[in-house]
């Protein structure tokens, strides 16, 4: 496994000053790796799950030819430009066992939308489109050509050709196709273990009296909601004072039993707590100032297994978070988890929280989940206002997309971008997203948008 220092070694002008933000996501790539073990879960637990192999289709969708209206079908042969057909009805297939009998020409089966097709017919004319006169029905001429409103077997899906990929995201039109080739189970990979806890002596958890200089902790909840959202296991750890003994049992214990540890707070530059110190003491841990805003200081890297787990007792005694100890102590071991845990360390702001997370963290995660890589599909929209942008960082706005009658896509900002206001994230629907070499942008300019529905879900 490559240290931190090789993998900068690898990337080209690697500055932990000034780390361009996609520097920041070339070295996560290479810095994780996905969890291995394989469950096999039941259709009702699979949504959000990543797939651990390739699902095959051990049928054909539909396994008929069918109709896909109500209508009558007939031999589409007897079409002909600009001439109407008289066919004679000779019964009704419904869905379900086949119509039997021989349709001859001149004739045809009244059919409901999804009645397998009888034989030697390949056509199905809406019912809305004919005139039934007793035992007949009459079609205009050249509303419909030959296989017109017949589904093919196998049209969907053949067997024997994959249905979906190892490392998708089960999502609802996958279960649904999981389900229409009869699988009631599916493998997938285990659940991404993470870890999180908030630090500083400043922090507040609710419950407490407020006191001065003392701010209620909201990163934990934010982090939580965003870890629950990717399909997480979450591993809660409270708030942690900048204490060395209770700093040390934290980041100890959540290394035994996370894939992942997610901190805010004590990776700024010059900041006088025991965070940085412990991380560096602890683990491969690297200490960047990336260039966006908001964010910029962020901690990333690996702090290993240790030899010997504590004891819940003693870790509740050590950081007073004994609940978290029980929970802890119930997850079981694999060998994925002898190598530790990555640590990605957070700024403390909270907009700078869900920046950092959503712009990096995220996309490491769904590695480590064994998912498919993908880059964030981002929104254009022109922009209602203009933005002041200096060339050489990227910027994150929280903004407000708007689609109009004619449908045009504009986006506003929500106003004061400052990193604490976390207010302007529950007001925003997406991050205008401003390249890292992007100047100013004027009024009308197009602008990427990362909308929150896509990028959280």
């Amino acid at each position: 496994m490559k240290s931190i220092a090789q993998i900068a070694a690898e990337l080209a002008g690697y500055d932990p000053q000034a780390l361009p933000a996609d520097a920041v996501n070339a070295f996560l790539e290479r810095l994780i790796e996905p969890v291995t073990k394989v469950e096999r879960v039941g259709l009702f637990d699979a949504l959000g799950r990543v797939l651990a192999e390739d699902i095959v289709s051990p049928l054909s969708v539909p396994p008929h030819d069918n109709s896909a209206m109500d209508g009558f079908a007939f031999d589409g042969a007897q079409l002909a430009a600009g001439q109407p057909l008289r066919l004679r009805v000779l019964g009704t297939a419904l869905a379900g066992p086949a119509w039997r009998g021989a349709v001859a020409a001149g004739e045809c089966v009244k059919i409901m939308t999804g009645a397998v097709m009888p034989a030697g017919l390949d056509t199905v004319v809406p019912q809305e489109f004919t005139r039934l006169d007793g035992d007949w029905v009459q079609l205009p001429a050249d509303v419909l050509r030959r296989g017109d409103n017949r589904r093919r077997r196998g049209e969907d899906l053949m067997a024997g050709q994959p249905a979906l990929r190892r490392g998708e995201r089960i999502g609802p039109a996958a279960l649904g196709l999981i389900a229409s080739l009869g699988l009631a189970e599916v493998p997938v990979l285990r659940r991404l273990r993470v870890a999180y806890f908030s630090t500083g002596d400043e922090i507040l958890s609710l419950g407490q009296p407020p006191r001065e200089g003392a701010v209620y902790d909201s990163n934990r909840y934010t982090v939580f909601g965003l870890l629950t959202r990717l399909g997480c296991e979450v591993i809660d750890l409270g708030v942690v004072p900048d204490d060395p003994a209770r700093l040390q049992a934290t980041f100890a214990h959540a290394a035994a039993r996370a894939d992942a540890v997610v901190t805010s707070g004590g990776v700024s530059v010059g900041e006088a707590d025991h965070t940085k110190a412990m991380m560096k003491q602890l683990g491969d841990v690297a200490f960047w100032r990336i260039a966006m805003r908001p964010g910029r200081p962020m901690a990333v890297g690996r702090i290993p297994r240790p030899g010997a787990t504590p004891s819940a007792s003693d870790f509740s005694a050590k950081t007073g978070t004994g609940r978290h100890a029980e929970i802890l102590s119930s997850y079981g071991k694999d060998s994925k988890q002898e190598v530790g845990a990555v640590l990605f360390g957070l700024p403390g702001n909270p907009v700078a929280v869900m920046v950092t997370f959503l712009a990096f963290v995220r996309p490491a995660l769904l590695r480590m989940m064994g998912a498919r890589p993908e880059a964030p599909v981002l929104l254009r929209a022109a922009s209602e206002q203009a933005l002041r942008k200096k060339p050489g960082r990227t910027e994150y706005q929280r903004g407000i997309v708007t689609r109009h009658a004619d449908g045009r896509l504009t986006v506003r900002t929500t106003g004061n971008q400052g990193s604490g206001v976390l207010s302007s994230m529950v007001q925003a629907n997406g991050l205008i997203v401003l390249e890292h070499a992007r100047g100013n942008v004027a009024a009308g300019d197009d602008v990427g948008v990362m909308m929150f529905e896509a990028a959280m879900g």
